[in-house]
């Protein structure tokens, strides 16, 4: 089943709504997008917003009259119901998923958290927490130059949902703090070189 009358609510400080985006747009698939502000009581939201995401939380993709939810979840579905980023055929899968799987486990955990570390107003950390958070990064940036290997991308000569994944946050080494491997610099390049990469004030406009 295709993506049809899509519509995504998001905001340009989450790299979760920044990940599907971009998918969207690489995709080829029609949507409409809607700013929510995440930094606004959640009761403030838009009602449709609050009645198609549980928690409401950003992403949301809503299709063909249901939602969809978690970033992981609706770059599977864009790419299984599309075929394209990795979606044409079930051998690519298998490598879009496992990446996917890492992200949200390894890289994708820790720079939002050092992000929100240098957060001006953010909560204090307990101590210790940012060193175990910067020391845990630096794996995953050495494991992310030994996936990428000598491929362009992370699945080999095109973007697919694995990129789309990394990149959501991986985008901001600065706000981290850290900084990226090599390899992951040269691909952070290519990421904004794509014809529809757009900055994230762009996909989710004031």
């Amino acid at each position: 089943m295709m993506l049809q009358d899509a519509v995504l609510y998001g905001h340009p400080d989450s790299g979760h709504a920044c990940k599907a985006a971009f998918a969207l747009a690489l995709a080829g698939v029609p949507h409409r997008r809607v700013r929510v502000d995440i930094w606004a009581p959640p009761e403030t939201r838009p009602a449709e917003f609050r009645a198609a995401s549980p928690f409401a939380e950003v992403p949301c993709l809503v299709t063909g009259g249901a939602a969809l939810v978690q970033s992981a979840s609706i770059l599977h579905e864009i790419a299984t119901r599309t075929g394209r980023l990795g979606g044409a055929d079930a051998q690519g899968m298998i490598r879009q998923r496992e990446i996917l799987f890492w992200e949200a486990n390894r890289i994708g955990m820790c720079l939002p958290q050092l992000i929100e570390s240098r957060r001006p107003g953010a909560g204090p950390f307990p101590p210790g927490a940012v060193d175990w958070l910067r020391a845990r990064h630096a794996v995953d940036a050495a494991r992310f130059e030994r996936l990428i290997g000598a491929a362009p991308f992370l699945a080999g000569a095109a973007p697919g949902i694995a990129d789309c994944a990394v990149f959501g946050y991986a985008q901001w080494h600065d706000r981290a703090g850290v900084t990226p491997g090599p390899r992951m610099a040269d691909w952070l390049a290519r990421m904004r070189a794509l014809p529809e990469y757009r900055p994230p004030e762009a996909w989710f406009p004031a």
